[in-house]
């Protein structure tokens, strides 16, 4: 890690930067969770107690799939097979990474594309992702992806997402928070992106017009990683 440009570590984000790392990286589940594999039961069945929690919460049936999710930065679909799928009836990919996405749909979710649960492919990066979808999405949900968009992107990213949510839907964030003993957000020059604090996401939140439904620390993640924590937010005139 280097703190480059300590007041504004997003200014150094360089997306053409990004894309090369991730297409050094393998399409298979120790790639996508940079050498830790055995995180991903555990993620997964912490992302699916936090979404049943925020629908019992917001009043919604939790037995009953939504209509459409949007996985975006999905990768190889790790979470669109081990849980999305189990709570929408079809989901859209947001996957600036052709390999990814091509891994996907041969292997990661063959199943679910064959049987049309797996609807429009974006090969996009979230910053220029725009949906031509006829649908309004039930829940957005963005996991260990938003480091690679500016503050400025991501602020005007949470507004189009707005835009495309059903009504009662949710945008979920789930990203890693900075362990900076002074509270600074972090730059990675290895793959261009940052880590950001709580308190940076809550800021870009408001910003956003987005309104906190629920928060959560995701648990049982080996000691030594960043925290993880999960946000469930709506619009505010929604």
């Amino acid at each position: 890690m280097s703190e480059v440009e300590e007041d504004a570590p997003d200014a150094s984000i360089n997306h053409a930067v990004a894309i090369d790392y991730w297409n050094t990286v393998q399409p298979n589940v120790n790639g996508m969770l940079g050498g830790f594999p055995q995180v991903s039961r555990i993620d997964l069945q912490g992302s699916s107690n936090f979404y049943a929690k925020v629908r019992r919460l917001t009043g919604r049936q939790t037995g009953e799939l939504v209509s459409h999710a949007v996985d975006c930065g999905a990768g190889i679909g790790r979470i669109t097979a081990g849980f999305l799928a189990k709570v929408a009836q079809v989901i859209d990919i947001v996957e600036p990474v052709k390999k990814f996405t091509d891994e996907l749909q041969a292997d990661t979710c063959k199943d679910l594309v064959e049987k049309g649960r797996i609807d429009a492919i974006y090969n996009a990066g979230l910053e220029s992702w725009t949906s031509t979808a006829l649908y309004k999405y039930d829940l957005i949900w963005n996991q260990w992806c938003l480091g690679h968009l500016t503050d400025a992107q991501l602020v005007e990213y949470f507004s189009r997402c707005s835009q495309y949510l059903a009504e009662g839907g949710l945008i979920v964030v789930k990203e890693n928070l900075s362990s900076d003993p002074n509270g600074r957000d972090l730059f990675d020059e290895e793959d261009s992106s940052v880590t950001r604090t709580e308190i940076k996401f809550r800021k870009l939140f408001e910003e956003s017009g987005l309104d906190l439904v629920w928060s959560e620390v995701q648990r049982g993640l080996p000691k030594g990683l960043y925290a993880v924590k999960m946000f469930a937010l709506r619009p505010k005139h929604l």
